[in-house]
């Protein structure tokens, strides 16, 4: 019998959200540095109880596609970088892809997005990392992402 063995998408996800989010500002530093890089100049930040039950950040950016939305929420899906190359350019503030899947695994997330000249924008909603529901909504331009309920599906961590 065979100990080692691959962990499953869940429990990687959860491993990486351990690293991105640490706690809510780590969130919202996350959500800003992604609103910045799409172009924002007006972002929106809202945040209940200390950001564990409630945390919102809009952007007036350049939004999504549905296709790229659905990308999004990937792991090491990035608009950001194309080749290892691309490593030695970094421009932007955020280039990994980590920190959407990451946050979602770990809260309730909602994503609404649009861009300019579509009628309607994309709605991705995620519970604990469960598969995504995606569909269409009307929305602002730019994007909005909802997180609730932080931390949610994760056991205490132990301390040393």
């Amino acid at each position: 019998m065979s100990f080692v063995h691959v962990l499953d998408d869940s429990t990687i996800n959860k491993i990486a959200a351990g690293e991105v989010v640490e706690r809510p500002a780590s969130v919202i530093k996350e959500l800003i540095e992604n609103a910045m890089d799409a172009k924002a100049d007006r972002i929106e930040v809202e945040i209940m109880a200390g950001g564990t039950s409630f945390m919102r950040v809009s952007d007036n950016g350049i939004g999504m596609s549905m296709e790229d939305a659905k990308m999004a929420i990937r792991r090491h899906a990035t608009s950001k970088i194309f080749k290892v190359e691309d490593l030695m350019d970094i421009d932007t503030l955020g280039f990994r892809g980590e920190a959407l899947p990451s946050i979602s695994s770990v809260s309730r997330f909602t994503l609404q997005t649009r861009q300019a000249g579509a009628e309607l924008g994309t709605e991705v909603k995620i519970i604990g990392g469960k598969e995504p529901e995606i569909g269409e909504t009307g929305c602002s331009l730019g994007t909005t992402i909802r997180v609730e309920d932080l931390f949610f599906n994760t056991p205490a961590r132990k301390s040393l």
